[in-house]
């Protein structure tokens, strides 16, 4: 444990300044009192809507630091030390993604002013590891300045923390001494293109990617472990008919197991795709002939873009689907405009651990409510919220989900079952059966819902959406409501172009062979057909009309749907492991932009579906998986 050179001043405290004018304060918890901590979400630091980290940790100030003087965010990250791993920076005034690389400690690179320090786990940054920000290179020392150290003033008028020794080999090699003898430097992180002499991606060993499964022998099978009483517990029991997880009554005592490495991985990957996903977004409805193959009907074209520029930033909620194994990680599709899998992975398959009495691990989806009800309180979301759903039980535990997320933010809000009890005002407005206009909407209903409405209406050439306004003997359809103009819709309208399948030849063209990714085209190539591949209809959902086809040219599985007639783009063909008698993908939640928790979704088929089952996913320590 550090001890202090003088003693701490309170939690909060202004401390000093680094350059640039950046504040530093005090993040001495000893000092909060009990009743502050009341609401945890005070301990988030925002700028604005762009969030900055816990208060006022020392992650909270590289990146505040960086946003302030540089205009640069990094991704969210577990720990400190896994900065280290991060390869780019995002700009926050258009999102572009600019190059970042890691030079290590007693390496050839130089380290200079403004770089991301970086310390390894152990020691006085046992578990964290630790970052600071490098101010002045001099001759034989550096100076930083940081947070959660020392919690004592800086001098007047001096910009940094502490002086590190700087010693330069005969051969010209950079080696910052540590502070302390129990500690140990990664190295640092510099903005540039120039990648010569650093850090290669981390390494992680393969096995630990590995999933597994384990049945419990407590008798779940027969019990009423879910509570009746509570709304959305009674809408997901009478979804599934009982008290279930699956159909299958003698896999109910079934989980899955992965390594927290793989946990952290998909964080990092996560925060990082969720950024390359819409940097790919801002290319596309940047060029009309990449946007042109992403088959939305050119009458709405211009919504579109008008909602990329003024709402890009109001995402919700995101879900990845990935493919992980010892051969590593890669991601399969984004479902930017979906509504499923939160009730599940948030709510019961943390039930489920408890009732079982499951002690191995912790519940991967054990933080997925509080970071929605996070992302919710940012959205800047005032007055009421309808949530719309269809009439589908699936949908009414959906929506009831969302909404304890929105209460929990502040946020009233009203579930629409249907369409049925929506009508017109005398001013042409949809209003709810007790007569509030709609201005403000969360559903559970898929863009290309609208879409297919549309491009039953109307030809692409019209000037306007076929949308109605004031017409009493008409019913109110869904593109009625979510295309008003004056309609505030969560997922935003430009969250199609992520969740649609031709963003993946985009982002393939853009961070080509990146460790996270699947070579992709709009046409079937060569290099796909000798190794195998995937063919998907652009806008298709729920696993429909998806075929894979191996080297030999076999089909190795298919579905129908209702995407048949769509264009497809080629993915290369990249298998689900199998884990006992399942076929396992792992989802991911992307809320507000960052990692909300994780899901498991299984088959008897290669092929993950809208009926696929979602069983309990358990994080456990990398020595007992």
């Amino acid at each position: 444990m550090h001890k202090l050179q003088f003693p701490p001043e309170p939690f909060g405290t202004l401390l000093g300044y680094a350059p640039g004018g950046v504040a530093i304060y005090s993040s001495d918890y000893d000092s909060v009192k009990q009743q502050q901590v009341d609401k945890p979400s005070d301990y988030r630091s925002y700028i604005g809507n762009e969030y900055m980290g816990y208060k006022w940790q020392c992650v909270e100030f590289a990146r505040r630091w960086l946003y302030l003087n540089r205009g640069l965010v990094f991704t969210d990250v577990p720990m400190a030390y896994d900065i280290f791993a991060i390869r780019h920076l995002r700009r926050v005034e258009d999102d572009a993604l600019l190059p970042l690389q890691a030079f290590a400690n007693g390496g050839k690179r130089p380290p200079e002013a403004g770089a991301i320090l970086i310390w390894a786990e152990g020691g006085e940054f046992e578990v964290t590891g630790h970052v600071a920000i490098i101010t002045e290179v001099l001759n034989d020392c550096v100076r930083i300045a940081e947070q959660n150290l020392e919690h004592c003033k800086l001098p007047l008028g001096q910009q940094w923390c502490r002086e590190l020794k700087l010693e330069i080999s005969p051969e010209q090699n950079y080696r910052i001494i540590e502070g302390y003898p129990d500690t140990r430097i990664l190295g640092w992180m510099i903005q540039t293109e120039d990648a010569t002499n650093a850090e290669p991606a981390h390494w992680v060993n393969p096995a630990l990617f590995d999933i597994n499964s384990r049945m419990m022998p407590a008798p779940i099978a027969t019990a009423e472990w879910l509570n009746p009483q509570q709304p959305l517990q009674a809408a997901f029991i009478r979804a599934m008919n009982g008290h279930f997880l699956t159909e299958n009554i003698a896999e109910q005592t079934r989980y899955f197991r992965m390594s927290a490495t793989a946990e952290r991985e998909l964080i990092r990957a996560t925060n990082e795709l969720h950024l390359m996903y819409l940097h790919a977004t801002e290319q596309v409805l940047r060029d009309d002939n990449l946007l042109a193959h992403f088959n939305i009907p050119k009458v709405l074209w211009p919504r579109l873009k008008r909602s990329w520029q003024s709402r890009r930033h109001q995402m919700i909620s995101g879900r990845f689907d990935f493919c992980m194994t010892a051969k590593g990680l890669k991601v399969y599709e984004y479902n930017a405009d979906s509504a499923s899998c939160h009730t599940e992975a948030g709510l019961i398959q943390g039930l489920w651990g408890k009732a079982i009495h499951c002690e191995d691990g912790e519940d991967a989806g054990a933080d997925l409510l509080s970071a929605m009800t996070e992302a919710w309180r940012h959205s800047g979301v005032t007055g009421l919220v309808h949530i719309l759903q269809d009439k589908d039980k699936e949908e009414d535990y959906h929506a009831q989900f969302m909404q304890q997320a929105m209460a929990n933010a502040g946020i009233e809000s009203r579930i629409i079952r249907g369409l049925d009890s929506l009508r017109w005002n005398a001013s042409g407005e949809v209003v709810d059966a007790q007569g509030n206009v709609i201005t403000c909407v969360w559903k559970t209903w898929a863009w290309e819902t609208a879409l297919d409405q549309i491009r039953h209406e109307c030809e692409d050439d019209l000037n306007a959406p076929p949308i109605r306004t004031g017409a009493p003997e008409q019913a109110v359809r869904l593109i009625d409501v979510l295309l008003r103009p004056e309609m505030q819709v969560y997922e935003p309208l430009w969250t199609l172009i992520p969740s649609n399948k031709a963003i993946t030849p985009v982002l393939w063209q853009l961070f080509p062979n990146h460790r996270y990714l699947l070579n992709a085209s709009f046409e079937l190539t060569d290099d796909l057909i000798a190794h195998g591949y995937v063919r998907k209809p652009i806008a298709g959902r729920c696993g429909d009309n998806v075929s894979l086809i191996d080297k030999h040219d076999s089909i190795l599985g298919e579905t129908d749907g209702r995407f048949g007639e769509q264009d497809c783009i080629y993915q290369a063909l990249w298998r689900l492991p199998q884990i006992d008698k399942y076929r396992v993908q792992i989802c991911t939640f992307a809320l507000g932009g960052s990692y909300g928790g994780s899901c498991i979704r299984v088959d008897d088929s290669l092929i993950i579906t809208t009926d696929s089952d979602l069983l309990p996913l358990r994080i456990v320590d990398d020595n007992e998986l």
